[in-house]
Order: structure tokens, then C-alpha cells, then sequence
């Protein structure tokens, strides 16, 4: 299920990086950009766990600090080519068919560029940078589905990014605000992918919790790489 796993998120970035213009290229054993990814977004993405460090490094550009790599299977060492690991993380898999509780929150897809920025907003915390992350060309996409989960006074009490990949639902930019159960949270998103279907994703620190109380399950470790410029 890993390999499903880092593919899926491998095509979430290429869809956000498809939304700003720079599209980047599948590989036998690396997804990579050649031209600088948005904010939070990888260069590279390892595909297979035999993925070298040449198939990651010779596709992106280095001409400035700031590349990132992510190494979905947590083999490569990167520091030797003036990276450094920025952090670690563990994916995680929810099989199908699992029971769920009722969300306390009314949960739909974001449908109009206008809930698209209120959704960015809330992620974000109004950060204007980090809302300009979000743009409209992702509510095109039959793969994306950007949802949210709204109170009874309609503010927006969490959300979450879904990526379909064909065998999995990924969850990713799962967020939760102030007052909110986070594995409410994790509830609404889980009860809009669909019957059958398995959900991945990846969560480190704090965030990890409650996801497992919800039926995730680890399936192994992930790095991120940094590149310094030294």
C-alpha cells in the first residue's frame, strides 16, 4: 500500500504544480520539476524504493537554495549534495469499509473560486502568500476535490485537500480550527470518499494522533530534504 501511497501524493503535487504553470514529469522511479515548485511543495518525489540519487537531483533545479526533495521511502541520504532533512513523517492507510461516527459539521466539496479562498483563508490563517497557493484551475481537476466542513453558523471548522488516484483517496492539507475536534475533522473528510475505497495520506508529530483514532493505520516512514546551497 506505500507504493499507492507516495504515488498518490506524487500526483496531488503535480496537480498543484499543474495550477500554477509548471507541470513536471513522471518517472520509472522519480516524479521531478525542472522549473522551482510552489511554496511547500516538493521538486522530487521518489516513486520506488530503489530510487537513486541522480534520479532525483538530475531533474530539478538547483541554481538556487530552497529545492525540496521527498523521499517516500526514507533511503536516500542527501546530505552529502547540501541538503539537509527538514523533517520526517509516516504514512498512513485506512482500509475500506471501516464504520464512522456522524461528523458533528455539514461536510461538501468547495465548489466556486470564492469558497476556495475562504477555504485557503481558514487553512492559512489568512496568510495572503499562503491563500495565493490555492488557485481556481484545481476546482477543474475530476481528480481534486478541495472540501470543507462547515458549522451551523457556516464558518468553516476544517477541511482538507482529496486526491484520487484509482486505487486510493489521498487526504492531505487536513486542517482544523481553534474549537474543533480534530478527529471530527478527520471524520467529515473521511464520509466524502467514496464506498470502497481505501484513503492514504501522511501525518508527523501532533498531527498524527488523530488520524489513528479514526482507523489509520502507519505503513512507514517519509523524509523531506531540504537543499541549503551549501
Amino acid at each position: 500500500m506505500i507504493i499507492e501511497a507516495v504515488r498518490n501524493n506524487a500526483e496531488w503535487c503535480d496537480t498543484m504544480c499543474r495550477a500554477h504553470g509548471r507541470p513536471g514529469a513522471f518517472g520509472p522511479r522519480a516524479w521531478t520539476n525542472g522549473r522551482r515548485t510552489p511554496p511547500y511543495y516538493p521538486d522530487a518525489v521518489t516513486l520506488a524504493a530503489d530510487a537513486s540519487v541522480r534520479d532525483v537531483l538530475d531533474g530539478i533545479d538547483r541554481s538556487t537554495p530552497g529545492a525540496s526533495v521527498k523521499d517516500g521511502f526514507a533511503r536516500l541520504d542527501l546530505a552529502a549534495d547540501g541538503f539537509r532533512l527538514l523533517f520526517e513523517a509516516r504514512w498512513i492507510h485506512r482500509p475500506a469499509g471501516l464504520a464512522l461516527p456522524p461528523p458533528t459539521a455539514t461536510w461538501r466539496p468547495v465548489r466556486t473560486p470564492e469558497e476556495l479562498t475562504a477555504w485557503a483563508a481558514a487553512w492559512s490563517g489568512d496568510d495572503p502568500d499562503e491563500v495565493a497557493l490555492f488557485r481556481p484551475e484545481l476546482l477543474a481537476d475530476p481528480a481534486t476535490r478541495v472540501v470543507a466542513g462547515y458549522g451551523a453558523d457556516g464558518r468553516i471548522v476544517g477541511g482538507a485537500v482529496l486526491s484520487d488516484s484509482g486505487p486510493v483517496t489521498g487526504l492531505s492539507n487536513v486542517f482544523t480550527a481553534e474549537g474543533t475536534d480534530p478527529a471530527d475533522v478527520w471524520t467529515g473528510c473521511l464520509g466524502l470518499v467514496a464506498d470502497g475505497v481505501p484513503a492514504v495520506g501522511y501525518e508527523s508529530g501532533d498531527d498524527l494522533a488523530p488520524a489513528l483514532s479514526v482507523g489509520f493505520a502507519e505503513i512507514g516512514p517519509l523524509h523531506v530534504w531540504l537543499d541549503t546551497g551549501a
